[in-house]
């Protein structure tokens, strides 16, 4: 029995050995197992492999020099259309919103007491006219009796000034005649300009007057449009002489995102002065507006094409990182290292940008991957995003289990 018991002893102490030794070689600390098996987890973009990375060749091309700003679209005209008379809105005939044209009826004034005054103008023209038609007759036989000696002089020059005062007051009622026929066309209200009508002021049975302040509706005219806005005052010097060469200066209006292209147009004209406290200029771009997509008052995002730089290198925006040392690149040489290139940066246009120091043709930067760089470190290029791959011989399971510890 009592050998028995130690022969269990013996067995219960070699497996607490086994055990223990287990333990010891799974859960030791990481610096002491051997360097092999690290490295074999790591794969061939471990710690100890190359960097992965996206890299484009610098090349010659051209970029465009584009001048940013904002602006505001306004209407070539605005007009607030007013009454002339005094009287009742009877009829308004346009409907808020609507495209008018120029000359197009708007509203009628009551015409009825205008009527009246040219016609009593009229009547006084018509009494005049016969008073003086019988002057005249009355100036002939006077002169007749006086070729005869048969009156006096004096009784002819007396008739031949009621003749001419007649003559005066047959102007002047010709004057009244007009101004009553002018008066009663006032009651007819057109559009002035052509363009869209905002929202009606007056209703019709109201008595509108020539002094109200608010009008009848305001008329904007939107075909053309125009849009105003502000360039740094030390880019004048180069628009000016693009407008003194006669050229066009194309003007692109793009949406508040900058996504969505508005309307194309050209420079029109610039301010004649300097804004003292922000050190810009007004400048005033003209579009057609054609398909109506610039509104009065619409804030937008101008782009100026002032030049274009031909046989520039260019790169990718994404290439250009900023540090201690300024603006710099990543560059891939022959031994698929990286080193650190400082560069100075000319006109951007859109995601490519120009290097007029630094870089030659052909050279490769580096576009995506940047974070992960040190000067002097090993990459492996790829054309387009580069993913870690899983070592080959293991399973999703065993993947899982590795990370887990």
């Amino acid at each position: 029995m009592l050998k028995k018991k130690n022969i269990l002893i013996g067995l219960l102490a070699v497996l607490v050995a086994a055990g223990g030794f287990y333990a010891w070689k799974e859960y030791r600390p990481a610096e002491e197992k051997p360097q092999q098996k690290a490295q074999g987890k790591g794969g061939p973009f471990g710690p100890s492999g190359p960097t992965p990375v996206v890299a484009l060749p610098a090349t010659l091309g051209s970029v465009d020099v584009v001048m940013n700003g904002l602006g505001t679209a306004t209407p070539l005209r605005t007009v607030t259309v007013r009454s002339r008379v005094d009287g009742e809105l009877v009829r308004v005939l346009f409907d808020e919103g609507q495209l008018v044209k120029q000359g197009q009826l708007l509203a009628e004034i009551d015409p009825r007491s205008y009527q009246v005054a040219l016609q009593q103008a009229e009547g006084q023209r018509a009494r005049d006219q016969a008073l003086l038609a019988n002057a005249r007759v009355d100036l002939e036989r006077y002169q007749t009796l006086f070729s005869q000696d048969s009156i006096a002089r004096q009784q002819v020059d007396t008739q031949a000034s009621l003749v001419r005062q007649y003559e005066a007051a047959l102007v002047m009622d010709k004057s009244q005649v007009d101004s009553a026929r002018l008066q009663l066309s006032y009651t007819r209200i057109t559009a002035p300009i052509a363009g869209r009508v905002g929202l009606r002021q007056v209703d019709p049975g109201n008595i509108v007057r020539s002094g109200d302040t608010n009008g009848l509706v305001v008329i904007t005219q939107l075909q053309p449009v125009a849009v105003i806005f502000t360039v740094p005052q030390d880019a004048m010097p180069t628009v000016m002489k693009r407008m003194q060469s006669g050229e066009k200066i194309p003007v692109e209006a793009w949406d508040r995102e900058q996504k969505v292209k508005l309307a194309d147009g050209a420079l029109a004209s610039a301010d004649n002065q300097v804004d003292p406290a922000t050190g810009t200029v007004k400048l005033k771009a003209q579009f057609p507006n054609d398909d109506a997509a610039l509104f009065p008052n619409q804030f937008v995002n101008v782009r100026m094409k002032i030049d274009t730089l031909s046989g520039v290198i260019v790169v990718p925006s994404t290439a250009v990182l900023r540090g201690a040392q300024g603006l710099f690149v990543f560059v891939v040489g022959p031994e698929k290292t990286v080193s650190q290139r400082v560069v100075k940066l000319g006109p951007a246009e859109g995601n490519r940008v120009s290097v007029t120091e630094g870089l030659r043709e052909g050279e490769l930067v580096v576009v995506d991957g940047t974070d992960r760089l040190r000067p002097g470190g090993a990459v492996e290029v790829s054309g387009a995003r580069p993913e870690i791959k899983i070592p080959e011989g293991k399973t999703k399971g065993q993947r899982r289990k590795g990370a887990d510890k």
